[in-house]
């Protein structure tokens, strides 16, 4: 039955595509129309091609919408530098982490009929996860380390998940000797392990965080790509392409690229320019073990941004409700209180998938009360501004350290913009 339903969302994703490339996303306006400046937008661009000159980046695509209306979308540089093909704004990108805020929407979405709520423990759902104990380090008689587990004090919750508050970690993070016991990524477990033998994987490691306590980006997000998929019966790439792909007209997101799209993969740059090694991807033409939830889709610019549109119309996009207002509302409000934030950029909480910024100052960065951004592991990123009624999409294959830098530039240029 998932195989099927699968199918079938995807026939219908294909039938779409053709239709939907000749057309902008959303609907297109000059930039003044809308409170925007056409002269200080075209530092986006500056700022980009001179990086591609200079061999910082292959390309990027970039999408900024305001008021509803797309007031800038620009392809620049290289799809495949190797190649000599130039970049497209239907080029199809590894969105790595930003997987994340739509696996959030499904878990959302089943949550809205009922079927699961947000203070739920995952054990219901999950049965191995609902027997977790915590990991307490201790010093040995020889001054080595110990590893003790003591009971968790509560059940690890679907919120718990999606706040990454669940004491569930990312391997690769490597912080502790309990760290180096999990999968090291999204993307890891995707290729490497089946739904099952995931949630079995981890339903036998310890917690290293009391439930509730710590914020720690993690694998709490693949663990909701198996609820999902236990909750529906459908796989996790069936139920987005059938509940939020198809109906938002995202035509080029999937898990995996089918064969006629992979001449649009965008292709990163054969040796990374910080650290001098062939950079480390994820292979989207091959099919996952696992529909990592927190990092294995793809998608392009122009259908991300649609679906941050949709997110900021409040769960609807061109008549076709997907959530519903106060839905989007809980995600997008704090849901961290006085829990220790960890490593969240300064200012900023989180949601249910995504950061948000609690006070206009604090943070390094322009922005308002209220925004909420994630990222993407190999260089994509998105923000969406309530307050200025703005989404933006940036898309680039950089898995390298410079993709930190796109985190702070594109904000900054994007802000200093709008003149209204």
């Amino acid at each position: 039955m998932r195989s099927l339903a699968a199918a079938a969302a995807a026939s219908l994703l294909a039938a779409l595509s053709p239709v939907l490339a000749a057309e902008p996303p959303l609907p297109m306006a000059v930039p003044e129309a809308v409170g925007l400046s056409s002269e200080r937008l075209a530092r986006v661009g500056a700022a980009v091609q001179a990086d591609i000159d200079a061999g910082r980046i292959p390309g990027a695509v970039v999408a900024v919408a305001r008021r509803g209306k797309l007031a800038y979308y620009e392809a620049f540089g290289f799809r495949d530098k190797a190649a000599g093909a130039p970049m497209g704004k239907d080029a199809i990108f590894p969105i790595a982490s930003m997987t994340k805020p739509m696996t959030s929407v499904a878990v959302m979405m089943l949550s809205e009929e009922g079927r699961l709520f947000a203070s739920d423990p995952i054990g219901r759902y999950l049965p191995p996860l609902g027997r977790m104990q915590v990991a307490v380090q201790k010093k040995g008689a020889d001054g080595q380390d110990v590893v003790e587990t003591v009971p968790a004090r509560r059940p690890v919750t679907v919120q718990d998940l999606l706040r990454h508050t669940s004491g569930i970690v990312y391997g690769g993070a490597a912080t502790t000797p309990v760290h180096k016991l999990y999968p090291l990524s999204s993307g890891f477990s995707g290729r490497t392990m089946t739904t099952a033998e995931f949630v079995d994987k981890l339903g036998g490691l310890p917690l290293v965080h009391q439930p509730g306590t710590v914020w720690e980006y993690s694998l709490s997000v693949d663990v909701l790509g198996a609820l999902v998929e236990g909750v529906s019966g459908k796989s996790l790439g069936g139920f987005l392409a059938e509940r939020v792909w198809a109906p938002l007209g995202m035509a080029d997101t999937s898990f995996t690229v089918p064969a006629d799209k992979h001449g649009r993969i965008a292709q990163p740059l054969a040796t990374d320019p910080d650290t001098g090694r062939p950079p480390i991807t994820l292979d989207l033409t091959k099919p996952l073990k696992m529909e990592c939830g927190g990092g294995c889709a793809a998608s392009t610019a122009g259908d991300y941004v649609r679906f941050v549109q949709m997110l900021l119309n409040r769960g609807t996009l061109d008549g076709r409700q997907i959530l519903s207002p106060k839905t989007v509302e809980y995600m997008a409000a704090d849901q961290l209180g006085e829990i220790s934030t960890g490593r969240l950029s300064a200012g900023y909480g989180f949601g249910l998938g995504f950061a948000v910024r609690r006070s206009q100052g604090v943070a390094g960065l322009t922005g308002s009360v209220g925004d909420y951004y994630w990222n993407g592991a190999y260089g994509t990123l998105f923000w969406i501004d309530p307050a200025e009624d703005l989404a933006v999409v940036f898309m680039a294959h950089t898995p390298g350290p410079a993709r930190l830098h796109y985190r702070k530039l594109l904000p900054t240029l994007v802000n200093q913009a709008i003149v209204d």
